[in-house]
């Protein structure tokens, strides 16, 4: 009488096909988290640019003073950056008391720099946090149209490479450069 074979997965078949499922997902996922910083990075340039230029219209709207505060962090022995939105108050630069949302402080991912260019002149000290309410903002909207010209480069801290150049001139027209090439241009 002939034997039949049973039907199945030895043990070994499934245990190579787990160890290749487990491979795929971790590439997977190590291609999604390293693209996901980019678009983080991109998100929180973007809103940095839109809510620079919605602080310019609500200075001269509310006739008050707005200023960027932007400062260094260290986080887990990481140096990052991040930005805070300051109001003139007659007590001096505080958090805005309208917007709160809109105002948000934001903090960009590790592995990034802020070089910041004020009329032509580069800022060296970015100052620490903590100091909020002491530090006056670099960059000020004022209440008659007019804002600090200068630019904020965005640079990949490994190499250096300039990922993003934000610039503005003295009536609060924001550009937002990807690379630091104008888009229009090409």
């Amino acid at each position: 009488m002939p034997r039949l074979r049973q039907a199945g997965f030895s043990l070994l078949e499934m245990l190579v096909t787990l160890i290749v499922i487990v491979l795929i997902t971790s590439l997977v996922s190590l291609a999604i988290n390293s693209g996901g910083q980019e678009i983080e990075l991109e998100a929180k340039v973007r809103n940095l640019g839109e809510v620079a230029a919605y602080a310019v219209d609500e200075a001269q709207l509310m006739g008050r003073d707005y200023g960027l505060l932007l400062q260094q962090e260290v986080v887990e022995r990481d140096t990052v950056y991040s930005y805070q939105w300051r109001e003139r108050l007659p007590e001096g630069w505080r958090e805005p008391t309208t917007g709160k949302e809109v105002f948000a402080g934001q903090t960009l991912p590790p592995g990034i720099e802020l070089e910041l260019e004020l009329e032509g002149a580069p800022v060296i000290d970015l100052g620490l946090a903590g100091a909020e309410d002491e530090l006056p903002p670099q960059v000020v909207f004022f209440s008659s149209g007019e804002t600090t010209a200068g630019t904020i480069d965005v640079r990949r801290r490994a190499d250096g490479e300039l990922l993003w150049r934000i610039d503005w001139d003295l009536l609060g027209r924001f550009r937002l450069l990807p690379r630091g090439e104008d888009p229009e241009l090409e």
